[in-house]
């Protein structure tokens, strides 16, 4: 009975495999693995060189805000410390982390100075490019396809999440239409 049932999850992970319909970069997936991927954020507060500081951001430095979106779980809702505020190209991506394993879909974000060798111009979709960012376990070299472009004001923040655990410091990237003002 033993043998039997581990090669039934066998056959069932091999089948599911084989009719994902996935490309390269899991656009086709029917799961979207963007919160899982959370887990291994890195708290680095580096930023590449020529990363624009914004001039005028909404929300300044050292001020707080509500997050108003889910890159990992209990994000939603937290407050967060606005760390640093720049302006720049932040983009949707899909890759393969470069240890291999499931595709990162719909990645929000990576910004234009994290990409090797960015060009002059924004990239549009469906263009493919290398990472340098380093803010996710295994993305730092990985080959990624831009799924959308933004000009917008990024934040690096720090919050508790609502869930618990421990503080998650220098966030990379949240966008201006992610928070909202603490009230």
């Amino acid at each position: 009975m033993k043998k039997q049932l581990i090669l039934l999850m066998f056959a069932a992970a091999f089948g599911l495999s084989a009719c994902s319909n996935d490309n390269s970069y899991g656009n086709k997936m029917s799961s979207n693995n963007t919160q899982m991927e959370h887990s291994s954020h890195s708290s680095s507060g580096e930023v590449p060189d020529d990363l624009k500081v914004a001039e005028n951001p909404a929300y300044k430095v050292g001020s707080q805000a509500i997050i108003q979106t889910d890159h990992m779980d209990g994000m939603k809702g937290a407050t967060a410390t606005i760390v640093g505020a720049f302006d720049t190209t932040a983009y949707t991506v899909s890759y393969r982390p470069t240890t291999g394993g499931f595709p990162i879909t719909n990645h929000k974000w990576i910004i234009h100075e994290e990409i090797k060798k960015a060009s002059d111009k924004p990239y549009e979709a469906g263009s493919e490019v290398v990472m340098e960012a380093d803010h996710m376990k295994d993305m730092k070299g990985a080959t990624a396809q831009i799924n959308a472009a933004e000009q917008t004001t990024v934040y690096m923040i720090d919050f508790t999440p609502i869930t618990g655990g421990d503080k998650v410091t220098n966030h990379k990237w949240v966008t201006e239409d992610e928070l909202s003002p603490v009230k």
